[in-house]
């Protein structure tokens, strides 16, 4: 017989297999293992954070940034309260409760009892703070989604609470450290409670200006701070390697959520008096 004739034959007699479908290879691509530990990734972000991001896509995770996050976050609150004294938070507060309207018509023992209620309700809302912050990342790691969805993203909600963590977790992290390093190194009297309550360390031109003076303008300005702009950056590369989404997506995603934020801050710093 012809080697040729053969060889067609052979060919004739294989079994035709169809080409695996778009959703089978992306989910090939999906299942395709870490190539970092957890604890290798809390590190990674530092230095190398498109490489962190896309191994997080592999495979998402973000349980040990979040405990992390967590804790540093009530470690200083409380730290705060314990360096500055009880005199001092409750001087605070009542210099806060005086600016309300609704306090001019008080007698000085109505003062005192809706002074002793605050402190009780704000010692108690101390401990709810890792709460208080879970709520915060689940809604801000479900708006990266459903953005990133309305943007034609593709990954899942882990993915977008991967990003969420992740890129909040190396300012967050270097911003308390340090303010709780400054803390104990600096006069309990030398600390403005009212911009000191979120951090001591303050990356921004408002510290070259009198926020009390302007707090509306002091908040504007604070936004323009090292770690905000930090943490942006990473959500966008975040956003892009964990949702693949383009550049241009991402830093939508981005800028209209630090937007949102603003706003709140703006309106809160106009009621309460002080820059937020």
């Amino acid at each position: 017989m012809n080697p040729e004739n053969t060889d067609f034959n052979r060919a004739q007699n294989t079994e035709w297999q169809a080409p695996p479908l778009p959703e089978q290879i992306n989910r090939g691509a999906q299942t395709e293992p870490p190539q970092m530990s957890e604890a290798a990734t809390l590190g990674n972000i530092f230095v190398s954070p498109g490489e962190t991001f896309s191994d997080l896509r592999r495979k998402p995770r973000f349980v040990l940034a979040l405990l992390i996050i967590l804790a540093a976050t009530t470690a200083y609150q409380f730290l705060f309260v314990n360096r500055l004294g009880e005199a001092r938070v409750r001087s605070f507060t009542l210099e806060q409760m005086e600016k309300s309207p609704q306090a001019q018509g008080l007698s000085a023992e109505q003062k005192q009892q809706a002074l002793d209620t605050n402190m009780k309700i704000s010692g108690f809302a101390r401990y709810l703070i890792p709460v208080f912050l879970l709520i915060g990342i689940a809604v801000g790691s479900l708006i990266y989604w459903g953005a990133g969805k309305a943007m034609g993203g593709d990954g899942s909600f882990w993915h977008a609470a991967s990003a969420f963590i992740y890129s909040s977790f190396p300012p967050t992290v270097v911003s308390m450290l340090a303010s709780i390093l400054i803390l104990f190194l600096k006069s309990p009297d030398e600390i403005d409670i009212a911009t000191s309550q979120s951090g001591l360390i303050h990356a921004n031109p408002t510290f070259f200006m009198d926020g009390k003076s302007m707090p509306v303008l002091a908040t504007l300005i604070g936004t323009i701070d090292f770690f905000h702009i930090w943490g942006w950056i990473l959500a966008a590369i975040g956003l892009q390697r964990l949702l693949k989404l383009s550049k241009a997506s991402a830093w939508t995603i981005v800028l209209i959520l630090a937007l949102i934020g603003l706003t709140f801050r703006i309106v809160g710093a106009y009621f309460s008096g002080n820059p937020t």
